[in-house]
């Protein structure tokens, strides 16, 4: 098992970046990491994944936006978000599992928040 917990979110302007952090509480390298965001009112949402070869991929709705990366001597995986939008703004959490499309261990999640 293994424990995660995110950093990093905030209060940004429309146009303006931020980068979240995931630390584990143990090896990440067997597992294949993921970030959703969940805005209120509406269901969580896949955002990015990265496999345990580093292959990455990411919603529409962010791509080309938000970057996702690994470093797994750090136990940490990364999620880059430029060109931050209104619409962007929900809790987002990391996830870590055997694939990318099966989550198993979630952290509590870090709140951003886009705003003029």
């Amino acid at each position: 098992q293994v424990q995660l917990v995110e950093s990093g979110g905030g209060l940004v302007q429309p146009g303006e970046s931020l980068r979240l952090s995931c630390a584990a509480s143990g090896s990440i390298s067997g597992y294949a990491m993921g970030w959703y965001r969940q805005a209120p009112g509406k269901q969580r949402e896949w955002v990015a994944s990265i496999t345990v070869d580093s292959r990455i991929s990411s919603a529409n709705s962010v791509k080309g936006r938000f970057t996702i990366s690994r470093d797994n001597a750090k136990n940490t995986v990364y999620l880059q978000m430029d060109s931050l939008k209104p619409e962007d703004p929900a809790v987002y959490s990391c996830s870590a599992g055997p694939l990318p499309t099966l989550p198993r261990f979630w952290g509590q999640g870090t709140q951003v928040t886009v705003s003029s």
